[in-house]
């Protein structure tokens, strides 16, 4: 399939995707670039069978397809370093949460006998760098594909099959389609973690350590959410802002007929909204997103 791979940015994903390439053996070249020492040095560390460079020209003159799996305000730059150096023939494609800004800047940059193929694997955590990867992470977890309309059908269909074979489920997608669907699944759950994680754990409160020491399973889950990478978050809040905003516009409206129903003591109305949010959870239990089991099936510590 892919001869030669580039990997550029070797944090949770990247790194991830490195150890999943090891492990299947799917390629008989890795090559990647990182602008961290730290994170360079790690990886030699671990012994991984990858060629390390520190060029990043130079890491992907050869590479049948060039992933990038870096913070999506550094694409820009990464793009302007690499335009004239792929090989003939060769895929670029990506691991970002947001698609239709970073299509404007590889559009803008006419590129020429390069295949555009961006990717999206869901399958984050809420930590970050080289030491957090696994290569089990994206086991039957989605990647959405959104292909440049020039691309081929066999290139796509390339695209498709590396993904597989590292162990995601595949769909494609428009860009518009896949910042539309992500801003209403991912990124609004983190605007409103975040904020809840603000709101209810503030340094000035003098219960801070019993607010702490007693949280409950649903403020956990929250303070998992917006533990994730600060970075990463600014980035894609920047470049999914039209859809972003119109996710937390309607939060505002739902959250305001919530209010006003415990303003007036509305219990039956209470029940009403209550229940129509039960039903969600059935239907995502259905399509396979989580299980059923006590505590979201997950392990105790």
């Amino acid at each position: 399939m892919f001869e030669n791979i580039s990997i550029i940015g070797c944090g949770l994903i990247g790194s991830s995707i490195l150890r999943a390439l090891n492990k299947k053996k799917i390629s008989k070249k890795i090559t990647v670039y990182d602008k961290s020492k730290e994170v360079l040095s790690h990886l030699r560390q671990e012994n991984l069978s990858i060629n390390i460079s520190n060029d990043i020209r130079v890491s992907v003159k050869d590479a049948d397809v060039v992933i990038i799996a870096t913070p999506l305000s550094s694409y820009k730059e990464i793009l302007l370093s690499i335009k004239d150096h792929f090989k003939k023939g060769s895929i670029l494609t990506d691991t970002g949460s947001a698609k239709k800004e970073i299509n404007k800047i590889i559009e803008n940059l006419n590129l020429k006998d390069v295949s555009w193929i961006a990717s999206h694997p869901i399958a984050g955590t809420e930590n970050s760098g080289p030491k957090a990867g696994y290569a089990e992470l994206f086991e039957n977890r989605w990647c959405i594909i959104s292909p440049s309309p020039k691309a081929k059908k066999e290139e796509i269909e390339k695209i498709e099959i590396f993904w597989k074979k590292i162990g995601s489920k595949v769909k494609i997608m428009s860009f518009e389609e896949h910042d539309h669907i992500l801003s209403l699944t991912s990124h609004l759950p983190h605007a409103i973690a975040f904020n809840i994680v603000r709101t209810t754990i503030n340094d000035e409160d003098k219960f801070k350590k019993e607010i702490i020491q007693y949280s409950a399973g649903g403020l956990r889950d929250f303070t998992r959410i917006a533990a994730s990478d600060p970075l990463m978050w600014r980035d894609i809040f920047i470049d999914n802002s039209e859809n972003i905003l119109k996710a937390l516009d309607n939060f505002v409206i739902n959250l305001e007929e919530l209010k006003k129903a415990i303003i007036d003591k509305n219990g039956d109305k209470l029940i009403k909204l209550f229940s129509a949010t039960k039903e969600v959870r059935k239907e995502i239990i259905e399509a396979g997103q989580d299980t059923k089991k006590p505590n979201f099936g997950r392990e105790k510590n």
